[in-house]
């Protein structure tokens, strides 16, 4: 494990010096890139017999590390939680019911829209895929990754309301792709479909334990907070929520990330304004986001090397090229309709939808999910989709979310109102 760690820690830092030095990229996309080039490099040095071990030496480390594990039991936690710690809640109040019907039945819809669209489209490109593999991509595609997102909105110039609403949505509908892949997988598993009642006591009891559980555990942590002014222990006491509260969640079967969530946003804003000194709330600050800076980076890192482990073929790369334009036709029906067709009582500035369509990044979240199909050929085609869609949405629709945002709201007002 330590050798994994200061691997990740050593390979991350040399890129995004580099990254910072000659490529200048923002940090996540830039370290990715260097990441998936170097590796392409090996692959292609490795044919010619001149790559000096190097690239059996990266395979087996990408083979130790299991990707899945390390991001769904490890960072997610804390990506989650630093994520939500500066989402202002009072603000986002203005939105609730569209971030939570975006969150709730727009990744539900498009689960289904996505299952159904690739299922309709694999077999005309040489590559069938049962039913079920392509619905399993549709929960796992759906979702937009908070990690990704507000990663790149800090930069777009996103109207404050936009950026609201997405990094909202995104906070929440992992949660509900989670439990959907997780559902979905255990028909998998059991080769049967659940009853109706079987699949809302799935959901009462980890998005709703989730939920229970990230109440309980901010209102701890922001009490405790309140009755001590000691920065190094207010720092530790929200490590300690993070650690202990995602451990929790695994234990009981609850949704760790939804729980994270809510703590993030209870200690952010009732925390930070009632029970923390300025100087604590200063050390808290920046001590999470030193954790978000320095995990997102590796987690780029991590996904640009991934590619090592990606099956690619012709047909396999119009599969890619099909799941990306699905992706965002799916995006499109769940998303942009609705929010274009109620702008005016969504409180959103003219040509929002193009804005949450095209802002509707994927990330390491789908990769991991991917990852953790058992395997065989289905998933291998799940894990290219996967790949190709989240590579798309990084690298291309990443680098233009912000001549997206300038043309969708040029001559409109920046706050959003």
């Amino acid at each position: 494990m330590l050798d994994i760690a200061a691997t990740c820690l050593v390979v991350t830092a040399l890129l995004s010096y580099l990254n910072h030095r000659f490529v200048r990229l923002p940090t996540t996309i830039g370290v990715m890139v260097i990441a998936m080039a170097f590796s392409l490099v090996l692959v292609a040095l490795g044919a010619a017999g001149l790559d000096y071990g190097l690239l059996a030496r990266e395979e087996t480390f990408l083979r130790t590390l299991n990707f899945s594990e390390v991001l769904m039991q490890g960072m997610l936690s804390f990506l989650l939680f630093a994520g939500a710690l500066h989402v202002d809640l009072s603000a986002l109040r203005k939105y609730r019911y569209t971030v939570a019907g975006l969150a709730l039945l727009g990744t539900t819809l498009s689960t289904v829209i996505v299952g159904v669209g690739m299922w309709w489209v694999l077999p005309w490109l040489g590559v069938p895929v049962p039913l079920l593999y392509c619905l399993l991509f549709g929960a796992l595609i759906s979702p937009t990754d908070p990690i990704a997102v507000m990663g790149i909105l800090k930069s777009a110039g996103a109207p404050k309301s936009l950026e609201l609403v997405i990094s909202g949505e995104s906070l929440f509908n992992d949660g509900v792709g989670v439990v959907l892949f997780s559902l979905l997988l255990g028909v998998l598993a059991s080769g049967g479909l659940p009853t109706a009642a079987d699949a809302a006591t799935l959901l009462a009891h980890e998005a709703g334990g989730g939920i229970v559980l990230g109440l309980v555990l901010g209102w701890v942590v922001v009490w405790l907070l309140k009755t001590i002014d000691q920065y190094q222990i207010e720092v530790l006491l929200t490590l300690a929520a993070v650690v202990g509260g995602y451990a929790l969640a695994s234990h009981w079967h609850v949704s760790g990330p939804l729980a994270m969530v809510i703590v993030g946003l209870m200690v952010g804003n009732g925390g930070r304004a009632r029970a923390m000194s300025d100087t604590t709330r200063r050390y808290v600050d920046m001590f999470w986001e030193l954790i978000d800076e320095i995990l997102n980076a590796v987690l780029f890192v991590l996904i640009g090397m991934e590619v090592l482990v990606i099956t690619f073929s012709a047909p396999l790369a119009l599969a890619g090229a099909a799941a990306v334009l699905v992706a965002l036709v799916a995006r499109w029906l769940t998303v942009g309709l609705p929010v274009r067709a109620g702008a005016r009582w969504l409180n959103l500035p003219q040509g929002a939808e193009r804005v949450l369509v095209w802002g509707g990044l994927r990330g390491g979240i789908s990769v991991a999910l991917a990852l953790s199909l058992p395997a065989g050929p289905e998933r291998d085609v799940v894990l290219t989709l996967t790949y190709c869609v989240v590579v798309f949405s990084i690298l291309v629709q990443g680098l233009s979310i912000g001549r997206v945002v300038r043309s969708a709201v040029k001559g409109g007002d920046k706050s959003g109102h």
